[in-house]
């Protein structure tokens, strides 16, 4: 089924958003530099000997070659192509530095053109994963990338990214799932006790709990979004407590990659190999809930509008936040002031001494 574009959505001025997006799991730069491709742009990703991550427009300016593409050249076959923390061209050795300028050609002692460079774009890497700093009108991040001080504490077990592929939706049905205290009865058997939105400039808020079938236990979360492509969720089932992050990346307009990875809290300051191995399975249960959105999103039509209920207003404030990232920075401040604090549903109570101690007693 065809997925929608930005425009269909009527987002603003821009193709793609603003903001910080994974780009890759940071294991995968330990076999060499990797081809990728989001925005709708072909883009070089390797890391240096100092271990600085880098990320280029793809294509070298002196004939075209995708820098990181190849496999059989013989500067890669034989890891010559990494100098430093700059890259070689596979074609003709051009070397480009950090910042994407050609700074020696091997067979020319002739200063380096001016206009050999490429673009490099902000790179961070945290929470095992490769972020990247998207922005159409070219400016420095707004805002730092979504980290957690539990990623780094040992009792905290860290599980492997699930990589989940491109799914054909456009990422505004992607985050209307923020909204929608109504479709977590039927679609994950956690009907909603109470629900509440929050929005603070760049970030969204989401608080619910109810039972949830699946784990036949209470569910507590405390959600938001980091920007419009970074989402990280405190959770507490029972005894358990744990982090999800789904996070999910432009390809092309109407086409997104996304991951889904998990932290689970271990009852001992070491984790033991049955710690492990419970988080492993609370990472899997997890992912078998969100697989029930990703079956709904392969199976619809795009909403690209909502017949929204009385009791559903949260839907257009979530239409509205989204769109900051699609139109020029300094469009934001006006939404910000719109929408800024906690709003609830006629339907639904607002979160009580639960949630909130569930905010403030895990890390982050």
């Amino acid at each position: 089924m065809a997925s929608a574009t930005a425009k269909d959505f009527d987002l603003g001025e821009f193709t793609f958003p603003r903001g910080w997006f994974m780009i890759a799991e940071a294991t995968e730069l330990d076999n060499g530099p990797l081809a990728v491709r989001f925005f709708g742009r072909d883009l070089a990703l390797y890391r240096g000997e100092s271990g600085k991550v880098v990320l280029l427009d793809a294509y070298c300016p002196h004939m075209g070659t995708h820098l990181t593409a190849s496999q059989s050249a013989s500067i890669v076959l034989n890891t010559e192509q990494i100098e430093g923390d700059s890259i070689r061209c596979p074609y003709h050795g051009w070397r480009f530095n950090p910042q994407g300028q050609v700074d020696d050609i091997p067979y020319f002692d002739g200063p380096c053109p001016k206009g050999g460079k490429i673009h490099s774009h902000p790179v961070v890497e945290q929470l095992g994963a490769i972020l990247m700093w998207h922005d159409p009108e070219g400016g420095d991040p707004d805002y730092d990338a979504p980290n957690l001080d539990a990623w780094d504490d040992p009792q905290w077990v860290n599980g492997s990214y699930d990589h989940l592929g491109e799914i054909p939706i456009h990422p505004q049905e992607i985050i209307d799932n923020m909204a929608d205290a109504h479709h977590l009865g039927p679609t994950h058997g956690a009907p909603c006790e109470y629900f509440e939105n929050e929005y603070d400039g760049h970030k969204y808020y989401q608080r619910q709990g109810g039972f949830h079938r699946m784990y036949n236990a209470y569910l507590t979360t405390s959600t938001w979004y980091t920007g419009p492509g970074m989402l990280i969720s405190k959770q507490r089932f029972g005894e358990q407590n744990g982090y999800e992050f789904i996070f999910h990346t432009p390809v092309e307009d109407g086409l997104v990659k996304a991951w889904h990875n998990n932290l689970s809290l271990a009852p001992n300051a070491t984790p033991s190999d049955e710690d492990i191995a419970n988080a492993k399975m609370a990472q899997e249960g997890a992912l078998a809930a969100f697989a029930q959105d990703f079956d709904i999103w392969t199976n619809k039509r795009p909403a690209l509008t909502i017949m929204a209920l009385p009791v559903e207003r949260s839907f257009r404030r979530g239409r509205t936040w989204y769109r900051q990232f699609y139109n020029p920075r300094s469009d934001a401040a006006a939404i910000h002031e719109k929408l800024d604090g906690k709003h609830h549903l006629s339907n639904l109570p607002e979160p009580g001494e639960l949630a909130q101690e569930l905010e403030q007693s895990m890390v982050g």
